[in-house]
């Protein structure tokens, strides 16, 4: 069976996640697309120099990206960021068992990571600048 090719669609979700259970399960929906997108295509490791940095959105504004469009935008913020780290690491075999992972941080904030399968957890948004000040 030939496999179907498709245009590429944008896809933008508007809902309101009201659990930390529905964000974690977009989240690792996130994960998979991103996963998916990497056994397919060439990237680079996210954390090569210039490939892309950490970029808070505006308070109340709030889009998830694949890897493919952090690509395209060179930025991400803390879901963005731990989605394609842990599908980086499941998909180039280094750690099978990463998850991009959400922590409460205070009512109203949360903030992502990744739990590696050791059990240490990898904060990609502060690798990449969280925390920093950016010019430009």
């Amino acid at each position: 069976m030939k496999r179907a090719d498709y245009s590429p669609a944008e896809v933008r979700l508007t809902c309101e996640l009201h659990s930390m259970a529905e964000i974690q399960i977009f989240l690792h929906a996130l994960q998979c697309v991103d996963e998916l997108q990497l056994r397919r295509g060439k990237y680079p490791s996210m954390y090569e120099a210039g490939v892309v940095h950490y970029q808070r959105e505006k308070r109340g504004h709030e889009e998830w990206q694949t890897a493919r469009d952090m690509m395209r935008t060179h930025q991400g913020d803390c879901e963005d960021l731990a989605a394609w780290r842990a599908a980086e690491l499941r998909a180039s075999g280094v750690d099978k068992a990463a998850t991009a992972i959400i922590k409460r941080i205070h009512t109203g904030l949360i903030h992502c990571l990744v739990r590696r399968g050791d059990g240490t957890i990898e904060d990609p948004s502060k690798r990449l600048g969280m925390g920093r000040n950016r010019k430009g």
